[in-house]
C-alpha cells in the first residue's frame, strides 16, 4: 500500500518550491537526537530562519522585478550558490 502525501505536504517536500528542506531536516533530526530539547537546537533553528529569511527577500525582489516564477527553482539556486561561493546563510 503506497501512503499518500496531501498536496501542502507534497509542496513542502518539493525542492523547487522549498529552497530550506535541508535546513529544516536539520532541525528536525537534531530534536530528535536531543529528545526534544529545543535549546539544543538553536543553532539549527536560526540557520533554518536564516535560510528562509533568505529567499523570501528574493522573492519579493523576483516579484517586484516582474521575474516569474517567485522562487528560483533548485537548479537556479545552485547557481545563485556558486556565484556567491556557497550558502550566504
Amino acid at each position: 500500500m503506497k501512503i499518500q502525501m496531501n498536496k501542502s505536504a507534497r509542496k513542502l517536500r518539493n525542492e523547487d518550491s522549498n529552497p530550506c528542506i535541508e535546513e529544516s531536516d536539520a532541525s528536525q533530526k537534531c530534536l530528535d537526537a536531543n529528545n526534544y530539547d529545543k535549546s539544543m537546537c538553536s543553532a539549527y533553528f536560526q540557520r533554518y530562519k536564516n535560510c528562509r529569511k533568505y529567499w523570501h527577500n528574493i522573492m519579493v525582489q523576483r516579484r517586484r522585478d516582474g521575474v516569474t516564477p517567485d522562487m528560483p527553482s533548485a537548479a537556479e539556486r545552485e547557481q545563485v550558490f556558486a556565484g556567491v561561493g556557497g550558502k550566504p546563510y
